[in-house]
Formats: structure tokens, C-alpha cells, sequence
């Protein structure tokens, strides 16, 4: 199956240079930049890459992107959350590439919306793209070494995790095996409840700033932190933390948290606008009309442990957990950039996508009961950027898929993947689903990064040894880079999270077993 376009250009061609030591390695390559015409002459090209390696290991693996993309990812890169002492795949011989996704975002890079206002854009960026960009790529690649690759991996993170599951439920012949970290696989619920939280947000007093972010923080890991048997600044038992804990009563050193009568009373305590917010994003959200999808809503975020921006913390990777929670600025009209991330992504959706209207106010637009005409264009958007679960094909063809998501997330909800795995687990059994799935947790990590837990994993080795040599994952453990750099914990298959076995070292995975 092919997608129709108006053609394919090469634009540039580049020999490469060998660089770099170790891990770190990029062997010399060709650098090949292209552009795929559309059909409809106002839509924009996709723009890709393509690096050919001179030594080719047969295999290709495409990237994917994140946020509404615009950009093309960098192709000699890692896969998401790639060990750092482990090679990249243009380091190990890969052909890789990757692409735009069919729009140039401006300014606003990964926020940019204005794709929104033509439909061919919209349908590359929910998929189509994918398709496109992979059989230019392949094309390059068999004219280069007169073969066909004999594996074809795809890996990303966010948006890119959700490519990563439409290309295996649209095309399912063409891919042997993905992973796909923190996947915004059920995009039009995760828009529609971005913004209901970006409105409870805006509500007077309801932002809360660093310090009481802080304290947030620090009643939850005082409360929760020692469920799994270790005090590391790490909640690991979240599921029993989320059923305990409640930010109106919780204390931290023997203080309730709430302000004294729930008025705003400096940050040193929590309004009750602040926990209203707080709880709306932990609750989640239920929509009150009809998506073409059959989705009814999108679950809440693990808010209690997670960091949801303290600009206090001295990380290199800091700045960006910020600016991908919760920010610097409340949400307003106009939306502020240093707003949550989240808010400035579903203004702009909701302003080209869903009005398609410029100088259209995102605040009039109710997320849980839009009006007629919005309800019925935000319902066909959302079966092309709905992910689905029916890959039964490609674990029939012998795919493998790994699937790993921060507990802390609160950009893309963790319990969203939990739901995509047990929709599998529903429709072909554990055992069916066993063959060809691994669901990772790790907590304490965020959205792509976390001064707390920044978790790193050879992900491209476990799936290179499940989808070439019948090696299924075993005993994986990922590495922490940034909270403290060097320590490990397991990887536990889920529902099963890492508790600490007394005794042992408590920067060691060796330490912790996966319980239930």
C-alpha cells in the first residue's frame, strides 16, 4: 500500500565524515535531504533526512518526533532514553531517517499549530507522513545498496511513541519492531483534556508557582516516599500513594499543607484554587459528546511525586522539565509562551485545528461539551490521531514492541499507556500479548527527562535481540543520568514496580525486587 503524492526531490547530498569515540561514534555517512510534494498545491512538503552509512548493517530504523513536530528529529542521534554508553544506530550501521511530518513550524517550534488550517497537513501530521517518509527513505536506501534492509525499527518518544503505534496498526507489514516511550497515542483526548486543565489553571489563584510546587513535592514524598521500602526522593508504590493521599490534608513536617480556611496565604501553603487544580488534573476528565473513536475521556496524571516545574533545582536538564510542565506563567488570553507547555500547544490546536480561526479565543472553547460545529470537526479529527489498539497484524508477522512511560509524567499520563496496554491485554490474552509486548514503569521520571530519575535504556539491544534472535526481555534495568548519575533500578514488566529488598545497596537494580 502506497499514499498518493505529487513526487519526491533530493535536495542535498553530503558525505559525512567518521566522528566521535566510543559510544559515542558516527561513522562516516552519506547525508541525504529531500522533500515529498503533496497533492494539494497549498499544503507544505514533508521535509526528511536520510543518513547512509558506509558500512550498512542491512537494518534501517526511523525516528520519530514530538509535540506537532515541524522539525526534522536529528537522524545520528539515540533512540528516546537511549543508554548513553550504548551506540547510537547510525553507530551501529543503521540507515536511519526521519521527517518534518509534513509541516515547518515556526517560532513556536514543537507548538506550532498552523497545520491545522489545511487538511492534507493534517492528515500527514496524524500519519500519512509516516508512510510517505518511509517509502522515500526505503527507496534511497535500495538504490544505495542495491538491497532491501532485512529489519526495519521505529523508535520515539511522545508524539513519537504514537507514531510509533499508528505505523504499526496502519502498516504493520512494513515495521519489525518499535518502541515507543511516553506515547501520546490517544491524541484528541489528551488535546481535549489539556485544555480543560489549561482552563482550571487560568481560574483566579488556581496557578501554582514554584515554591508551592515545591511543597507539593515534598508532602508527597514525605507521605509516599518509604511505600516501597527506600527514602530516595522516588514514590515507586504510586498506585497506593495516588489512593492516599490528598493535598487537603496532608501535612509536611506536621503542617497541614492547605492554607488555614483555603485562602490564598502566600506559598508557604496551598488555596484551595490550587488544590482544586491540582485534583482536576490528578481526576482527569469525562467528555460529555461523542467521539468517531469511541473514547470517553482521558485519565489523570500521577501529580502527587511528580516535579511539575520548581525552577529552584540547579540540573543542566532543569530548565526543560519546566518548560515542559508546568512553567512560568499562569494561562491566559493571549496565552503567554512560558505558560505550561501543554497550554500553549492546545491553544494553538484549538485556534487552527479546531476553529481553524487565527483570532479565534481559546477560552471559548469548552473542551467537555463544545458547541455543534466544533464537536462534530474535533469528532473527525479523532479517529486519524487515535493510535487504536488493533495491531493484532503485526504481532501476527513476527513484531515486536517495547512500551516504557515515566511515573511522574504529568504531559502525557502514564495511566493513558496502562490503558493502550490493557485494551491488548483484552483483546488477544496475556499470553498472546506476552509474545510480543513489554510495558515498562519507571518512576520518578518525567516527561523525555528528570532531575529526580532520568532514565536511560539499551531499548534498541532489547529489540534487536526479541526481533532477530527470539531473545525475549528479561531482567532490563535502566539507568538514572542526572539525580544520581550511575544508580539502577529494574525494569519491572507491569503492573509490577521496584520495591527495595532491605540491605542492600540502594543505588543498586540488584537491590529491589518487582512486586505486585
Amino acid at each position: 500500500m502506497t499514499l498518493s503524492t505529487s513526487g519526491g526531490t533530493i535536495t542535498d547530498t553530503e558525505v559525512v565524515a567518521a566522528s566521535g569515540s566510543g559510544a559515542a561514534t558516527i561513522p562516516e555517512h552519506c547525508l541525504v535531504s529531500g522533500s515529498i510534494a503533496p497533492i494539494d498545491p497549498d499544503a507544505p512538503d514533508i521535509l526528511f533526512q536520510v543518513a547512509l552509512p558506509a558500512d550498512w548493517n542491512s537494518k534501517v530504523l526511523m525516528f520519530g518526533g514530538g509535540g506537532f513536530n515541524g522539525t526534522i528529529p536529528a537522524i545520528t542521534g539515540n533512540v528516546p532514553q537511549g543508554a548513553p554508553d550504548a551506540l547510537t544506530p547510525l553507530g551501529r550501521g543503521y540507515a536511519t531517517f526521519a521527517s518534518d511530518s509534513g509541516h515547518q513550524a515556526n517560532d513556536y517550534g514543537s507548538q506550532d499549530g498552523r497545520w491545522g488550517l489545511n487538511e492534507e497537513a493534517v492528515r500527514n501530521f496524524a500519519g500519512d507522513a509516516l508512510k510517505k517518509t518511509r517509502d522515500a527513505a526505503l527507496f534511497i536506501v535500495g538504490k544505495r545498496y542495491a538491497s532491501e534492509p532485512e529489519k526495519r525499527y521505529f523508535a520515539g518518544g511522545s508524539t513519537g511513541g504514537r507514531e510509533a503505534l499508528t505505523n504499526i496498526q496502519r502498516w504493520p507489514e512494513d515495521w519489525d519492531g518499535a518502541i515507543a516511550w511516553y506515547p501520546a497515542w490517544n491524541n484528541m483526548s489528551a488535546w481535549l483534556a489539556g485544555q480543560y486543565l489549561s482552563l482550571e489553571l487560568a481560574k483566579p489563584g488556581a496557578y501554582p508557582d514554584s515554591a508551592e510546587r515545591q511543597l507539593l513535592l515534598d508532602a508527597a514524598l514525605e507521605s509516599c516516599d518509604a511505600l516501597d521500602g527506600l527514602e530516595d526522593d522516588i514514590i515507586s508504590d504510586q498506585r497506593q500513594c495516588n489512593a492516599t493521599f490528598d493535598p487537603a490534608t496532608a501535612t509536611l513536617n506536621g503542617v497541614v499543607i492547605r492554607c488555614p480556611g483555603g485562602a490564598d496565604d502566600g506559598n508557604h501553603c496551598l488555596s484551595d484554587a490550587q488544590i482544586d487544580a491540582l485534583n482536576a488534573m490528578n481526576d482527569g476528565v469525562t467528555f460529555q459528546f461523542e467521539l468517531a473513536n469511541g473514547e470517553t475521556g482521558y485519565p489523570g496524571s500521577n501529580v502527587w511525586g511528580a516535579d511539575l516545574g520548581i525552577t529552584s533545582i540547579d540540573t543542566p536538564i532543569q530548565p526543560i522539565v519546566v518548560f515542559l510542565a508546568l512553567g512560568t506563567s499562569q494561562p491566559d488570553t493571549p496565552m503567554p509562551r512560558s505558560a505550561p507547555y501543554l497550554s500553549v500547544l492546545v491553544d494553538q490546536w484549538v485556534r487552527y485545528s479546531v476553529a481553524q480561526d487565527a483570532s479565534f479565543n481559546s477560552f471559548d472553547f469548552d473542551p467537555i461539551n463544545p458547541r455543534q460545529e466544533f464537536a462534530e470537526r474535533i469528532s473527525e479529527l479523532s479517529v486519524p490521531f487515535n493510535a487504536g489498539t488493533d495491531i493484532s497484524e503485526f504481532a501476527n508477522g513476527g513484531g515486536k514492541l517495547l512500551l516504557a512511560h515515566g511515573l511522574a509524567d504529568i504531559l502525557v499520563s502514564s495511566r493513558a499507556t496502562e490503558i493502550y496496554y490493557d485494551r491488548l491485554v483484552d483483546q488477544m490474552g496475556q499470553e498472546k500479548v506476552d509474545g510480543f509486548v513489554r510495558y515498562y514503569e519507571v518512576p520518578g521520571f518525567g516527561h523525555g527527562a528528570s532531575s529526580f530519575f532520568n532514565a536511560t535504556w539499551d531499548s534498541l539491544t532489547a529489540l534487536e535481540e526479541w526481533a532477530e534472535q527470539d531473545i525475549a526481555p528479561e531482567d532490563q534495568v535502566t539507568t538514572d543520568t542526572v539525580g544520581k548519575p550511575g544508580r539502577t533500578r529494574p525494569l519491572c514488566d507491569y503492573p509490577a514496580w521496584p520495591q527495595y529488598t532491605s540491605g542492600g545497596d540502594p543505588d543498586s537494580a540488584s537491590s529491589f525486587e518487582c512486586v505486585e
